[in-house]
């Protein structure tokens, strides 16, 4: 099943507004503006959605919270680098994020469980339509959508899905796949996107093409591409488990995790990955994928301090974590 393989889908739209220059260039005024012009837009669009969403002034939020929007890919790391004249429009649920004033005025995205591009894309092109309706967004006939950064010019679209690769990553496969992704116009990473490493077999793979080519040409090739790898990473983990190593590796991870008082952010993540794949396999039938993915986002430093409703120190964090996932594994 592709949700063995594939945790989450991601598709992220860039938006700006025709008569403001680029956030870079935008005065505070400016800035102030193009938020409430956005949050008007949302919050008086003829769409079910609007009453979804909560506005955060970032300049107040608490730097803790900043980054653990960032842990669970809510917002960007750039987005949270100046608070000053930027905003969050964000769901209920978290599925639903805009961000103002960042590289660009808007950039709206939508996160879905597992291999889910069309719907992913759906919805974010139905709140598009909805921004659409009331804004006016720089737009050009040759070109598309207009963005600060060119990589972005045409769809101003960028669809990515979240793999846990652990067979591929201990053989050695990801290095040859990355360079192979890159001649098709995609590009796999580290979770969090660009310049971070992958941690816990989790890897990001995205589009990069976003001139002359349709957003639904973009999505198909992403999900065919997507396709090819959950396969190889099947065929690879079918090989791997039945490695009485890997087989050992995978229960006492387990065990490790449900009887540590102590563990670092780094070791849960790798412990963790290996029972996704045990739970994935078949040699563990007392957790579900929901659980570990969901403990793997709520182990993050930040997150676990928001969640603690204080800061915690670096020994702190390590007890809490360990705590957090002995309490979750036994209720599972």
């Amino acid at each position: 099943m592709s949700s063995n393989v594939v945790i989450s889908t991601r598709v992220r739209l860039a938006r700006n507004l025709k008569d403001y220059p680029f956030p870079c260039k935008l005065s505070r005024q400016g800035r102030e503006e193009v938020i409430e012009k956005v949050r008007d837009a949302v919050k008086n669009g003829n769409s079910v959605l609007a009453d979804d969403f909560s506005y955060i002034k970032m300049s107040e939020v608490d730097p803790r919270r900043s980054v653990s929007l960032v842990e669970k890919r809510l917002v960007s790391p750039e987005f949270i680098s100046n608070s000053e004249g930027r905003a969050l429009l964000l769901s209920s649920d978290e599925s639903l994020s805009i961000m103002l004033n960042e590289e660009d005025h808007i950039r709206l995205q939508v996160i879905t469980k597992g291999l889910s591009l069309d719907e992913a894309y759906d919805t974010a092109d139905k709140l598009d339509t909805l921004l659409d309706e009331r804004l006016e967004f720089a737009f050009d006939e040759k070109l598309g959508y207009l963005t600060q950064c060119p990589t972005n010019l045409g769809t101003g679209m960028r669809a990515s899905v979240m793999l846990h690769l652990p067979a591929l990553e201990k053989s050695r496969a990801v290095s040859r796949i990355a360079g192979n992704l890159s001649k098709l116009g995609l590009t796999i990473r580290g979770a969090h996107g660009e310049g971070t490493e992958p941690k816990g077999a989790l890897y990001q793979l995205s589009n990069q093409v976003t001139l002359g080519i349709s957003e639904k040409a973009a999505i198909e090739n992403l999900k065919n591409i997507a396709k090819q790898l959950i396969a190889q990473e099947e065929q690879a983990r079918e090989r791997l488990c039945k490695s009485l190593d890997v087989q050992d590796t995978v229960a006492r991870s387990l065990g490790i995790l449900k009887y540590a008082r102590m563990m670092s952010h780094d070791e849960a993540l790798s412990l963790l990955s290996n029972v996704r794949l045990g739970v994935v396999s078949g040699q563990i039938d007392s957790v579900s994928t929901d659980v570990i993915d969901k403990l793997m986002i709520d182990v993050e430093p930040a997150t676990l301090s928001v969640n603690a409703g204080k800061a915690l120190s670096a020994q702190e964090r390590d007890e809490t974590r360990a705590q957090l996932i002995r309490k979750t594994l036994i209720n599972a």
